[in-house]
């Protein structure tokens, strides 16, 4: 599963004071509910004093994040490349390259993959622990 755009942001880097990080480094960590679906932390609890994180996921060509709710954050999906759609607040979000949706928090919510699978950065605020 790649695509150009995905493999720029891939091989990006964090830059915070005091720490850089080249994504490449980062290792890949599989989902542990989702089949298919895979994560790295890019910014994390840790480096923000748990103010936000940020993780790239990518969810393979039909392949779903199950229904679930996060009870304490705030999450924004940034779709970087693919397709497939979001389904929260009751209503069906079509994901394509550059849609940000927002989940409020506590709020329900499933993400399927379309046929070229699905690469997003998932922001979670506070962070996601």
């Amino acid at each position: 599963m790649g695509n150009d755009l995905f493999g720029l942001f891939e091989g990006g880097a964090l830059r915070l004071p005091g720490k850089t990080a080249d994504f490449a480094g980062i290792p890949w960590v599989r989902h542990p509910d989702f089949a298919g679906v895979e994560m790295k932390h890019i910014v994390t609890a840790e480096d923000t004093g748990g103010a936000v994180s940020l993780h790239l996921v990518r969810v393979a060509p039909g392949k779903a994040i199950g229904s679930h709710a996060h009870k304490a954050q705030l999450e924004i999906h940034e779709v970087i490349s693919g397709s497939g759609e979001c389904v929260h607040g009751g209503a069906e979000v079509r994901y394509e390259a550059g849609v940000v949706s927002v989940i409020r928090q506590g709020a329900p919510h499933e993400v399927r993959a379309g046929k070229d699978g699905l690469f997003l950065l998932a922001k979670f605020i506070p962070a996601l622990r």
